[in-house]
Parts: C-alpha cells; structure tokens; sequence
C-alpha cells in the first residue's frame, strides 16, 4: 500500500469512528457531565477553604478525568460487536492493528481531548493557581492518551460479556495508577514552583509506547473475545 492510499485510508477511517460516535451524542456527554459535575462537588465536601483546594485541586482533577476516561471506555467496541461489524473487521483485508488505532485515536478526540480542554476551567474553580494550568492541559493530554489505550484494551477483552462494566475496571485501574501518579506530580510540582519535565517527559514517553504497542494488544484482545 503506497503513502498516499494509506494517508486516505487513515481519513476514511477516521472521519468513519468520528461520525459513528457523534451519532452518539449522550454517551459522549456523560462523561463530560461527570468530570464537571464532580469536580463541582469537591468544594462543598471540603469546605470553602482556598488553601485546602488548591493543595488538592491536582489529585482531585486526574482522578476525576481518569474515571471519565473509563466511564467513557466501556462502550468502546460494544455497539460494533452487537451489530456485526467487528466480526466484519476482523475479516477485512485491511490491517486490524490500523483500524483499532485509528478507533481508539477517534474516541480519544471526542473523550480524552475535551476532558482536557475543560480541566483548567475547574482547575480555577478548585482555586489551583494559574502556574500550574499549562502543566495541567499538557499532562492530561499525554495522559488522557495512554489511558484511553489502555481503556481499550481492557474494553476488547470484555466486549463479548453482558456485563463487562465492572470487570473492564478491574483490569484497568492497576494499569492507569502510573499515569495517574506522574500526572499528579507533574501538576503539583508546576504548583509549587519547581521542575516539572521529568514527569512529563515520561508521560509523553508513555504515549508514544501507547501508540507504537497497544494497538497490538488491543488487535489481539478482540480476536481473543471474538473466538470464545
């Protein structure tokens, strides 16, 4: 396949996921309403306190988005395995490790990137200081993009069970907690002033593995299911 027919394939694909998920605009939804909804919800559980938010208001925000990042993950491959169409996939003479990363990268820009695009609202809302929202976008960028890899491979795995919903967490949530942990940090340390590349540099790291190795697992994951 020369560049340019897999330049076109790669647009084909992509604007295919992007409008197949804006047919579903709640699902889309929901996981916005919850990171803004809970985000909203902290202040009045912890008091008013300005301090108080601002030490917390990092961890507050990267937990939040990673339980939306998997709220919004469950549904992933679902409606294409009811309907046929993963079992089509999977038949295509197209490469399968393509279209589930071109899937995952179409749920990540209607997922991941808004969640990240709405944290440095509700970071000031939280009273976190401005020193610390560029960190904050570039963090939950990277971040949100290794968690929605991971996110799929656990949604491949259980999308031939009825109620794969709790399952998916528990396969997932281990994994997300690194990400979790140099996101946070790398925040907290803008916050406080010092150096925060080094997280970031591993958060961005992180992301390129999830690009170059996930879609194999993922590929491998839905053949795995489709079998049984």
């Amino acid at each position: 396949m020369n560049p340019l027919t897999l330049t076109g394939l790669c647009r084909a694909l992509l604007r295919r996921e992007l409008t197949v998920m804006l047919r579903s605009r709640a699902e889309l939804a929901n996981p916005l309403f919850f990171f803004l909804m809970v985000c909203a919800l902290f202040p009045l559980g912890l008091g008013p306190s300005p301090q108080l938010l601002a030490t917390m208001a990092p961890g507050i925000l990267w937990i939040v988005a990673l339980l939306s990042v998997l709220m919004a993950s469950d549904s992933l491959f679902r409606s294409d395995f009811e309907d046929g169409t993963l079992e089509q996939v999977l038949l295509s003479p197209v490469s399968l490790y393509l279209i589930v990363l071109i899937k995952t990268l179409g749920h990540w820009l209607l997922t991941g990137l808004p969640l990240t695009l709405l944290a440095p609202l509700l970071a000031l809302m939280l009273q976190m200081p401005s020193s610390g929202l560029v960190v904050l976008v570039l963090s939950l960028a990277a971040g949100s993009l290794v968690l929605s890899f991971i996110a799929a491979i656990g949604a491949a795995l259980t999308v031939g069970l009825k109620r794969g919903g709790v399952l998916l967490s528990l396969l997932v949530l281990p994994l997300f907690v690194p990400v979790l942990i140099f996101g946070s940090a790398a925040v907290q340390r803008a916050v406080q002033g010092m150096d925060s590349v080094s997280p970031l540099a591993l958060l961005a790291a992180m992301a390129l593995l999830s690009l170059a190795l996930a879609p194999l697992a993922i590929a491998g994951a839905l053949r795995v299911s489709l079998d049984q």
